[in-house]
């Protein structure tokens, strides 16, 4: 009975967002190394079409992977990655990334107050995530914030503000955010 009640609890663990111990970055580094290829081991995508994760917020980092994991949000490669991810494994390359320091500069001749109205409360005039459960979007490629974006309007990714949002954009108020935060300098400093 105890093993049974141990292991529907460890299945719940592995579902859940929630670890079971602590994170540890140096461990979360090693994992990292299977990131490398797209999101790079400092969090700055090697490819157009990763989003940069270094110097995201721990929280927004671990509850994506464990959507990937749980199916709750599906990639044809991140759905693969993350399958194979315990959930401590998830909070440790969480903690990896969370741990650089992400520094955004908007373009030269460009004011806070141009910034898109609907986005900043969140994600702030330069793209950096004002809340804990918010992506950043500084230096995104256009093309991956526009296909995000439009993925919410039509439903395929759910969540309770940006399906509102979204779902209210044209395709040029779309295009105008995604182009806004792609001209963002972006720069990653990769924790020691």
């Amino acid at each position: 009975m105890r093993l049974a009640a141990i292991t529907v609890l460890g299945g719940f663990a592995l579902a859940g967002a929630t670890p079971a111990v602590a994170d540890d970055p140096a461990a979360g580094r090693k994992i990292a190394n299977m990131c490398r290829t797209c999101h790079g081991i400092d969090g700055y995508a090697q490819i157009p079409i990763a989003p940069h994760i270094g110097g995201e917020p721990k929280d927004y980092l671990e509850a994506q992977l464990m959507a990937f994991k749980t199916g709750a949000r599906e990639h044809e490669m991140m759905s693969v990655v993350t399958a194979s991810l315990t959930a401590q494994q998830i909070s440790d390359v969480a903690a990896w990334y969370a741990s650089h320091t992400a520094v955004a500069r908007l373009p030269e001749g460009v004011s806070e107050d141009d910034a898109p109205a609907a986005c900043v409360s969140c994600h702030g005039a330069d793209g950096l995530s004002v809340l804990l459960d918010a992506p950043n979007l500084a230096g995104e490629v256009n093309i991956y914030i526009d296909t995000q974006l439009k993925a919410f309007r039509l439903g395929k990714r759910k969540h309770e503000i940006m399906s509102e949002i979204a779902a209210e954009m044209t395709d040029e108020e779309i295009r105008a955010v995604a182009n806004w935060y792609s001209k963002v300098t972006l720069e990653i400093e990769m924790s020691e």
